[in-house]
C-alpha cells in the first residue's frame, strides 16, 4: 500500500507519540541512537535511473549517513556520489561489497569504498553455494583473509546476516554460530539485520546480548504479524527496548532498510526516519 502525505504524517505521529509515551525509552536509552542512516539498497530504483537526484532526496527527509549497497553502485561515478555526499553534508560511514568482490577484485573494491569515504567494508549476502557446511566452511577463511587485508588497508570489515545463517544447521550447528566460533572476533564484527534474525526464530535481545562487543551496526526494519516486511514503527518489533540494551552500547550506526519498500519508496523511508528520530528525545 503506498501511504499518502496525511496517512504518512498521521501515522508517524501516532508512532512517536507512543514511543514517548512510553516509560522504558530513557534518555540513556536515546543516547545509543546518533544519526540516523539508510541502507540506499532499499530505493535501488530510485538510486539506479538517478542517483545524485536520490541522495538529495534522502538527505532532505533528514538522513544524515547512508550505506551503499546495490542500485548498481559499483560502476557508478564514485568521485561524483562523494562530491555529492559532501554537498549534501552526508557521510558513507560503510559499504555493502560482494564475495566475489572482496576474493577476485579486492585492490578496486578498496579503492571504491575509501573514495566514497567509508570506514568499514560489510560482506553483505552469500549465495546459494555458500549456504551448505561445506561452501561455508569453503568461505571462513576468506572471510577471515578478507578482514585481515581490509586492516592493513585501514578498514574494518563486518558481516551483514539474513535468515539463512540461523536456519541452516548442519549436525546442530548453525551456519552463524560456526561464523562466530571460525572466525577473528578482533577483525570480524557484526551488522546484525534484526529483521532477518527475528524472522529465523532468533529473539533479538538475547542474540543483541550475545553478540555484544561484535556488534558494528544494526539494520532496522520492522515486522508484520505476518512477518513480512514494513517501515519502523508499522510492526511488531520493540526498537526502542532493543536500542536500550547495555550489550549493544557500541553499536555505532543505525541503518534503515526495508529490502521490500513500496513505490514510490521515500514515503517508506519517511515512516522509518522519523518513528527512529523520535527515539532520541
Amino acid at each position: 500500500m503506498i501511504l499518502s502525505r496525511r496517512t504518512l504524517l498521521t501515522g508517524t505521529g501516532a508512532v512517536a507519540a507512543l514511543a514517548l509515551a512510553d516509560r522504558s525509552i530513557s534518555p540513556a536509552s536515546a543516547a545509543q541512537l546518533k544519526a540516523i542512516g539508510l541502507q540506499l539498497y532499499t530505493v535501488r530504483e530510485l538510486f539506479a535511473k538517478d542517483p545524485v537526484a536520490t541522495l538529495e532526496a534522502v538527505a532532505r527527509i533528514g538522513y544524515r549517513e547512508v550505506e551503499f549497497g546495490g542500485g548498481g553502485y559499483e560502476t557508478m561515478d564514485h568521485a561524483l556520489l562523494r562530491k555529492t555526499m559532501d554537498r549534501l553534508g552526508l557521510t558513507a560511514p560503510s559499504v555493502h561489497i560482494g564475495y566475489d568482490a572482496l576474493l577476485q577484485r579486492f585492490e578496486p573494491s578498496v579503492a571504491m569504498a575509501r573514495t566514497l569515504g567509508a570506514k568499514t567494508v560489510v560482506l553483505p549476502y552469500m549465495t546459494d553455494e555458500h549456504r551448505n557446511e561445506q561452501g561455508w566452511n569453503a568461505a571462513l577463511p576468506n572471510i577471515n583473509r578478507f578482514a585481515t587485508q581490509l586492516k592493513s588497508a585501514g578498514f574494518g570489515f563486518a558481516y551483514h546476516n539474513h535468515d539463512f545463517e540461523f536456519t541452516v544447521r548442519p549436525g546442530g550447528v548453525s551456519l552463524y554460530d560456526r561464523l562466530l566460533k571460525e572466525t577473528d572476533p578482533a577483525l570480524v564484527k557484526l551488522e546484525l539485520d534484526i529483521y532477518w534474525a527475528a524472522h529465523a526464530g532468533e529473539d533479538p535481545a538475547a542474540l543483541i546480548d550475545r553478540l555484544s562487543t561484535r556488534l558494528y551496526a544494526y539494520h532496522v526494519k520492522d515486522m508484520r504479524p505476518d512477518r513480512s516486511m514494513t517501515a519502523v514503527g508499522q510492526g511488531t518489533l520493540d526498537f526502542a527496548a532493543l536500542f536500550k540494551r547495555k550489550s549493544g552500547a557500541g553499536v555505532q550506526h543505525f541503518y534503515v532498510e526495508n529490502d521490500q519498500a513500496p513505490a514510490p519508496y521515500l514515503p517508506d523511508i519517511t515512516t522509518s526516519f522519523r518513528t527512529l528520530r523520535a527515539l532520541r528525545f
